[in-house]
């Protein structure tokens, strides 16, 4: 399993990459290898603040759908639209090529909550 140091987790399974007051957002390496083959992402049409724990949207693997959670309350400022034609993409490079949304965060201290890569590693076993 590959749990970037750069990064911040939750306890659902999303990453987070912050630049500045924007935020980056995906699935984990470990959450897309429990789900499986990736078929779609769903990401849900907002357009204001979404709260810390809100869904933004689904993932959808062969075997299950999953909802996706915001590490820390923001508004999606793009959508990776890449997904729409190859959601594999979140089995293949889900640090890279797959983030899913990038957010303008509203509240930075929120970051406070979230792991870092050595308690996520420990918290899921690997």
């Amino acid at each position: 399993m590959n749990f970037p140091e750069n990064l911040k987790y939750t306890k659902e399974h999303e990453w987070i990459r912050v630049e500045g007051n924007k935020a980056w957002i995906g699935v984990t390496d470990f959450a897309q290898s429990e789900l499986g083959d990736i078929v779609f992402v769903e990401i849900q049409p907002h357009s204001g603040l979404l709260n810390q724990g809100a869904i933004f949207g689904t993932v959808e693997a062969v075997k299950t759908v999953s909802d996706l959670y915001m590490p820390v309350a923001g508004t999606i400022v793009e959508v990776n639209a890449a997904l729409d034609g190859s959601p594999e993409s979140v089995n293949q490079d889900p640090y890279g090529a797959g983030w899913m949304i990038c957010v303008e965060m509203s509240d930075t201290a929120q970051l406070n909550d979230l792991m870092d890569a050595a308690v996520y590693s420990a918290m899921v076993g690997a």
